[in-house]
This record gives C-alpha cells, sequence and structure tokens, in this order.
C-alpha cells in the first residue's frame, strides 16, 4: 500500500464498522454463476479492514484469508469473526501477503485497490493465484454529478474534507484496470446498493472517511454544522438515503 494508507483508519475504526455499507449479497451468486465460484473456493481478502468484503463469502461457507496492515482494523475484524474458524487474520500488505504459491481461487479486494502498489501488487497476485484463479476489485461508488441529496454531499466533501479530490477512489479508471488485468481481461457488474440514515448515522458515515475532517480541528463544528443543514433540508421522515452502485470487476492475468 502507498502512502499512510496502513493507518489513516486507525482513529475511525469504530465508525467504519457501523456506519460504512456493506456490500450485495448478489455479488457471491454472480461469482458462482458466471466464475465458477463454489463452497469450497478459498479466498483472501486483500486490505480486509474490519471485514466488510469478507463476510459475503464467511457466509457462503468460503475460508477466507484476510490481509490487512492496519492493526486497529485489523483487530476490529478478528473480534466481529472469533466464532468462525473460516477466517484466518493475516498481518500484512497487497505486495507481501505471506501466502504460499498458488493457494487461492479468488482474490478480493473491496474498497481497497486504490491504495495498492499496482506493480508490485499484481506480482505477488500471481504468486498466490492457482491457474485459472480470479481477481474481483470491488467499490461501493457514489455516482458523480447527481443532484439533491447525493449532489449535496458530494459538494460537502470536497469543502469540508482533507484530501477527498486526492484519494477519491474515482481516479481509479477502467484504463488503469485494464492496465493491471493485462494481459489478460475483466468484466465489470453493477450492483444497487444504498444505506439509510438518520443524522446521527449520516454524521457516523462522514466521520467514517480517511479524508474526513478530525473532530479535534477546529473547522470540523463548522463542517457538521453545514452537513446538519444538508440532512434538514433532504430528510424525509428524520431519514435521507445514500445510493451506491457496487461496481465488481472480475478478471484473470492470462
Amino acid at each position: 500500500m502507498q502512502n499512510n494508507s496502513t493507518t489513516r483508519f486507525s482513529s475511525r475504526v469504530k465508525d467504519y464498522v457501523l456506519y460504512r455499507p456493506g456490500y450485495p449479497s448478489e455479488i457471491v451468486g454472480y461469482l458462482e454463476k458466471n466464475f465458477g465460484l463454489t463452497h469450497n473456493s478459498v479466498i483472501t481478502d486483500i486490505g480486509s479492514g474490519t471485514g466488510k468484503s469478507s463476510e459475503m463469502f464467511l457466509d457462503n461457507g468460503n475460508t477466507v484469508y484476510g490481509v490487512e496492515p492496519n492493526i486497529d482494523m485489523r483487530l476490529a475484524a478478528e473480534k466481529i469473526f472469533e466464532d468462525n474458524s473460516h477466517f484466518i487474520s493475516i498481518n500484512s500488505k497487497s505486495e507481501q501477503t505471506t501466502l504460499p504459491d498458488k493457494s487461492i481461487d479468488f482474490i478480493i479486494a473491496g474498497q481497497a485497490f486504490h491504495w495498492f502498489d499496482p506493480i508490485e501488487t499484481k506480482k505477488e497476485f500471481e504468486r498466490i493465484l492457482k491457474p485459472g484463479g480470479k481477481v474481483v476489485l470491488i467499490w461501493n461508488e457514489r455516482e458523480p454529478n447527481q443532484t439533491g441529496f447525493m449532489g449535496e454531499y458530494d459538494a460537502f466533501l470536497y469543502k469540508y474534507s482533507t484530501d477527498y479530490k486526492e484519494i477519491d477512489h474515482r481516479n481509479i479508471d477502467e484504463i488503469k484496470i485494464a492496465a493491471f488485468y493485462s494481459p489478460g481481461n475483466f468484466k465489470l457488474q453493477k450492483f444497487p446498493n444504498r444505506q439509510v440514515f438518520d443524522f446521527a448515522g449520516l454524521k457516523g458515515r462522514y466521520d467514517s472517511s480517511s479524508y474526513a475532517i478530525p473532530a479535534s480541528d477546529q473547522v470540523y463544528p463548522v463542517a457538521i454544522d453545514s452537513l446538519q443543514k444538508i440532512f434538514s433540508q433532504f430528510q424525509s421522515d428524520g431519514h435521507v438515503i445514500m445510493e451506491y452502485v457496487t461496481l465488481v470487476y472480475v478478471g484473470q492475468f492470462s
């Protein structure tokens, strides 16, 4: 992983667990129908964090190796899955997973690939994948240029964030993804996803983001006041809906 990505979520773990979106369960069925996923497939979730992307495969009965370098995120996942023997937690990075050669059927990266060093990560993925193994890159994305609540929330992030524009995962376009899979190919499938928030939930969703202004910053109360005004403008019955499209890229290197 690059820059400070291994530490920047440490102070946000509680909010991350509570307020970050999960992933549509339909992803598992899609991989089963089209790419040969079975209950016996061995999964590694790279940049597994608190286990948001691991969960759907564990629910499917798969063994999941969660590779996560951030100690606070990793410990949260270990606590969540402490009674699930199919979850194996590994303190490592995408470039050096410590997994055996040719041991993995599916590599998963949920909301994480944009933190990786693509060149070194690809070398490692090629080493640990079984012949015919697949790489699955997943993002929950708020589509740009929206109106209403979603448009106002995105504008809020550009105004009240530390480096949102620089680290936005939407900077990873299909040209970069194609280069990562090359000379192999990939397919993209999209799934709808959403969260329903009261104001406490919306604030927690903002606070869970690595680019959110820290609560200790003098600008933070101003930001939260602005967020409250957006919520008040667009709420219905005390809630707003955050809409996502979940992007699922599936491919092979050859």
